[in-house]
């Protein structure tokens, strides 16, 4: 398993030595791993070469909305799916799923003419605004946590005067939060590395996201693979840093079921 883990680690350890070496010795032969000497610098170039203090911002922003939009729409509707009964929910639940199959590439044409006849072009709008109608897999992920949940909890809360508003957020929701802290960790990492919304959607450069400036390191002719590498790196931290955050929650969302012993 340490082998195994080394080996996973390679392409990460030498992206970390590739940020702080001169261009020259990226692509030396023998390859050298210690930087000699460790160019701190390309740190410098990466970050100020565009303004990613504000690629950060946009990018944050559009992942705040989705996370919010995801777990209003999609613990509502799971709930619906999993607790409610309604002439053909079934079929309808089997209908949700089969949308999994179609490839983004499939809808981008269609959702494309239909953003721009809304007038969201060059808005954060089609990034954020699709969240806050679900989305099959984590519909499916909590409607699966929900049907784990004993029904004496809502039958008491019923014998209470609970009303449904009261049992999902006050019930429901504590029971739920693992699944919830994944959703959220998927939504966050989905949104912070997603490249191909933005770059169909946004064309000013105010409100590119770090994806898309990333993508200024590469010109027609050249790379620039030192400042590529530090700003990759740099990139990674607010992902890294949600997970670890959320582990625990995010470990028993994946392995366990939503009652606790």
């Amino acid at each position: 398993l340490y082998l195994m883990g080394l080996a996973f680690l390679v392409p990460f350890l030498w992206m970390i030595s590739s940020s702080l070496k001169p261009t020259y010795q990226i692509f030396a032969i023998p390859p050298q791993w210690i930087p000699r000497p460790a160019r701190w610098q390309n740190y410098v170039e990466a970050l100020t070469y565009v303004p990613f203090g504000r690629y950060t911002l946009n990018t944050l922003l559009i992942a705040a909305s989705s996370i919010v939009g995801h777990l209003l729409s999609c613990t509502v509707i799971a709930y619906g799916f999993a607790r409610l009964r309604a002439p053909g929910r079934d079929a309808l639940f089997v209908v949700l799923l089969a949308t999994m199959m179609l490839p983004y590439p499939v809808t981008m044409v269609p959702l494309y003419v239909l953003f721009h006849r809304l007038g969201w072009i060059n808005t954060i709008l089609p990034l954020t605004a699709p969240s806050f109608f679900g989305n099959p897999f984590y519909i499916f992920l909590l409607r699966q946590f929900f049907l784990t949940i004993p029904h004496e909890y809502e039958d008491a809360a019923h014998i209470d005067g609970a009303n449904l508003v009261h049992i999902i957020w006050q019930i429901m929701i504590p029971l739920v939060k693992p699944a919830l802290a994944t959703v959220a960790v998927f939504t966050f990492q989905a949104s912070w590395n997603d490249f191909l919304a933005p770059l169909v959607y946004l064309n000013k450069q105010s409100l590119y996201t770090v994806s898309l400036g990333l993508g200024f390191f590469r010109s027609t002719y050249t790379v620039q693979w030192a400042q590529l590498m530090a700003a990759s790196l740099t990139t990674m931290i607010p992902v890294v840093a949600v997970f670890f955050m959320a582990q625990r929650l995010f470990v028993q969302g994946i392995t366990l079921s939503g009652l606790k012993g």
